[in-house]
């Protein structure tokens, strides 16, 4: 840890920790295939992104079909926009996106079949990530 060291005008010194300054990371957990629920997670970690903080997705269960490259995604009001294209947005805005370990392993989908860029998550990387002090999470 860092110190920084204070030095009194009485002549006598004291070190203080420094903590760094840390971002804000926010991981989202997105599980449901409700196009709504997904819409929210999406929109709220899209807010996230514009505010500074780091993002990182997860996507399980239903959720993971967001990330299936041929899969179709309503679009939503207001703005007709679906979660498949949030979700493409974010990656472009630097958001790392992954699907869980279990969802290519019990479903007909293959790793060429995810849109580019969205990764299969490692359990051991992911419980480090949440280990963090930095990290909120979102769990829809």
């Amino acid at each position: 840890m860092n110190k920084l060291l204070i030095t009194l005008a009485l002549g006598c010194s004291i070190a203080l920790p420094v903590h760094a300054e840390t971002s804000t990371e926010l991981f989202v957990t997105l599980n449901s295939g409700n196009p709504q629920t997904q819409g929210m997670a999406l929109v709220l970690a899209t807010q996230a992104v514009e505010q500074k903080a780091v993002v990182r997705v997860l996507l399980c269960s239903e959720g993971g079909q967001l990330a299936v490259r041929n899969k179709e995604s309503v679009p939503l009001k207001p703005r007709h926009v679906s979660p498949k294209d949030m979700l493409q947005s974010l990656l472009k805005a630097g958001a790392k996106v992954e699907v869980c370990a279990l969802f290519l392993p019990n479903s007909d989908w293959k790793l060429p079949d995810l849109i580019e860029g969205v990764s299969v998550a490692k359990p051991a990387d992911i419980a480090a990530y949440l280990l963090q002090p930095n990290v909120k999470i979102l769990s829809y």
